[in-house]
């Protein structure tokens, strides 16, 4: 399969095939999202086993055998939620010191290094006999989630031909999706199984992750991380094999000459503040902020809760999530299919309005439907299902995949090293704030907790809107004058910039 990659607006093109090769490094990379959502999807269903609440949450557990139990209240303890978020809160820091090593040792290495701190961490976690030893081994998890969420978004898009990018960059966003979908189906599976069950669920992450480690040994690093590291002749060869032709020479000159550009810049984080890395910078924080205010991570990590709370059992709740998690995998797959046919902006700007009306409908019914005690109708439940599965459907080919896929396409080589980074780490903080008060939240707001997600999805949906510029297409180290400097809002802070320098050449 051959592609042509426009270099830029007038320039030569880049000719390159999709390689056998290429392909299976986006597997084995990928593979650290497929850990991410494995967490993401096992936590809650751990949260909601009587057996793992009997022995670390136990108040937890005397509050849900009640017989007039709070339908919103029931889970809301603040150290249930640390078990969730302590590990986001391990991968903001942990996003920093991995930007480190991503940029001196490359991100093959970095991808090595958070295999071995989830391997650590899931036998702590497994393992656990007290809370300090299972939040210690959580805190582990995060910093390997922190090294794989720094390291395999970058690599995707590094090893991508221009024309591909965003759809085998989405494929982190499917292992994430695919994460999920086990983590939900052992949770089902294991909910039964006394008293160990939630010692199998959290174990099962050294799957994936012994697989990280193994097959981080046999992909090869990027080119752009070993000429910025000066390894040109390698990077020449690494980049011939990854492309599958021989006449690679103006791509190789196009990343050479950004990594000389790169290279003049001591401080990167410095080179952030100045106005035109404002553009990326400020994209690339809010899609985080939007990507968790949009309610996704309430809803699958708490999902068996959920369904719990509107009147379905332990194992139908967890059967619930099995199957939204399966919606989850399969819209990946139109965002994969879609996003360098349509663009970006057209899938961010569709769902908005697919997920806000979907937020809405549950909101009303449990508003409407669900009193402090008791439950939902059954076909009211059933409709509360249907409908979480249609916003996790509309979220699953646009905010989730797109919130790492733009970040990672739109920083220029000389920022990429700060800049990917500080979103990651906003991620991290805005999944943090999320999973430590969704249940507080859920408690104190009810159902207006779904009207308070919808709010923030028209917010996101207009800077959608009026702020995201399309990158469909456009070789990453082009974004600057193809997508900034004509985009009516962004152009003047590239215009600022140049500005700036025209006169620092004057004083010179």
């Amino acid at each position: 399969m051959a592609v042509v990659v426009s270099a830029n607006g007038n320039g030569p093109a880049f000719e390159a095939k999709m390689t056998v090769y290429v392909f299976v490094c986006v597997l084995i990379a990928a593979v650290g999202g497929l850990i991410f959502g494995y967490d993401i999807g096992i936590s809650g269903g751990v949260t909601a086993m009587d057996d793992f609440l009997k022995k670390f949450f136990p108040t937890v557990w005397e509050r849900k055998q009640h017989a007039h139990e709070n339908n919103y209240c029931k889970y809301d303890n603040q150290h249930l939620q640390l078990f969730t978020s302590s590990l986001y809160l391990a991968a903001l820091v942990a996003s920093f010191l991995a930007s480190a090593v991503c940029s001196k040792l490359g991100r093959k290495p970095t991808m090595q290094f958070a295999s071995v701190f989830f391997l650590i961490g899931v036998g702590l976690a497994a393992g656990a006999d007290n809370i300090v030893m299972l939040i210690i081994g959580r805190i582990l998890l995060g910093f390997g989630v922190g090294f794989g969420n720094q390291a395999v978004p970058l690599f995707l898009s590094e090893i991508a031909p221009a024309q591909l990018r965003g759809g085998l960059n989405i494929v982190f966003q499917l292992m994430v999706t695919i994460g999920i979908l086990i983590a939900n189906l052992v949770n089902y599976f294991t909910a039964t199984v006394h008293p160990n069950g939630w010692r199998i669920a959290l174990g099962g992450a050294a799957i994936p992750a012994v697989i990280l480690l193994l097959g981080s040994l046999i992909i090869c690093e990027t080119p752009t991380s070993l000429i910025e590291r000066n390894k040109n002749e390698e990077g020449r060869e690494t980049l011939r094999k990854i492309r599958g032709v021989e006449d690679i020479n103006d791509e190789y000159e196009s990343i050479v000459h950004a990594c000389e550009i790169a290279s003049q810049v001591k401080d990167p984080y410095r080179k952030l503040l100045k106005p035109a890395s404002r553009p990326p910078l400020i994209i690339g924080m809010l899609l985080q902020l939007f990507q968790q205010f949009s309610g996704i991570n309430a809803i699958m990590f708490y999902a068996p809760v959920l369904f719990q709370t509107v009147g379905f059992g332990n194992n139908a709740a967890l059967l619930s999530a099995v199957i939204t998690g399966s919606i989850n995998v399969l819209s990946t797959f139109v965002g994969i299919y879609l996003v360098d046919r349509t663009g970006r902006r057209f899938l961010l700007l569709q769902s908005s309005v697919h997920m806000l009306i979907s937020q809405l409908i549950i909101g009303i019914i449990l508003a409407k439907d669900l009193g402090i005690t008791g439950t939902l109708g059954k076909a009211q439940a059933m409709v509360v299902v249907v409908f979480v599965c249609a916003y996790v459907m509309g979220f699953a080919w646009s905010w989730g995949p797109l919130g790492w896929l733009i970040p990672s396409e739109t920083f220029p080589l000389e920022t990429r090293s700060a800049g990917f980074p500080v979103a990651v780490s906003c991620n991290m903080l805005f999944t943090f704030v999320i999973a430590q008060a969704f249940l507080s939240m859920l408690c104190g707001m009810r159902s207006g907790i779904f009207f308070f997600f919808s709010a923030w999805i028209i917010v996101m949906g207009l800077f959608a809107l009026f702020f995201i510029p399309e990158t469909k297409g456009v070789a990453i180290d082009d974004v600057r004058e193809r997508v900034w400097k004509p985009h009516w809002f962004w152009k003047r802070y590239m215009l600022a910039e140049d500005d700036h320098q025209d006169v620092e050449k004057r004083t010179e």
